[in-house]
């Protein structure tokens, strides 16, 4: 099924992977976002819960094995293009996870990926709200193990 022009929207499943100050970053290497970094994430697959979908697009796009900790926030993605016509549309349904072990590698959607760290990823040039919910992870694991 095409995603350019839908008839409906997609959801799509992300994951902030945390491991110290870091965070797990993608290249997009397939559009809408073709050259853009951001958290792994995709498509959810019929059949598969969102929970699911998160680990897989994880281990696709990178090879980690991460732990899920929470869903952290959902969002509307919808691009229009020059006419105001809709020609993307994703429903994201982000969590957060830690990493658990290996490296990460590129593979799938994914044309690079790396660790970076948090108090720098204004310099990758993402979208806002991946940014917010990159921070929106970071101290929802920061508090969670504040009362451990």
């Amino acid at each position: 099924m095409k995603r350019d022009y839908p008839d409906r929207p997609f959801v799509g499943v992300g994951t902030v992977v945390l491991r110290g100050d870091e965070v797990l970053l993608v290249r997009r290497a397939k559009p809408p976002s073709q050259g853009h970094w951001s958290i792994p994430g995709g498509a959810q697959h019929i059949g598969e819960t969102v929970a699911e979908a998160a680990l897989r697009e994880v281990q696709e796009e990178t090879g980690l094995a991460v732990e899920l900790v929470e869903q952290i926030a959902v969002i509307d993605s919808i691009r229009r293009d020059d006419a105001g016509k809709v020609a993307f549309h994703y429903t994201l349904i982000d969590f957060v996870a830690l990493w658990r072990g290996g490296e990460p590698v590129a593979g799938d959607d994914a044309s690079e990926a790396i660790w970076a760290p948090i108090a720098r990823i204004a310099d990758y040039g993402m979208w806002d709200e991946t940014e917010r919910i990159i921070r929106l992870a970071r101290d929802r694991v920061a508090a969670i193990e504040g009362d451990e």
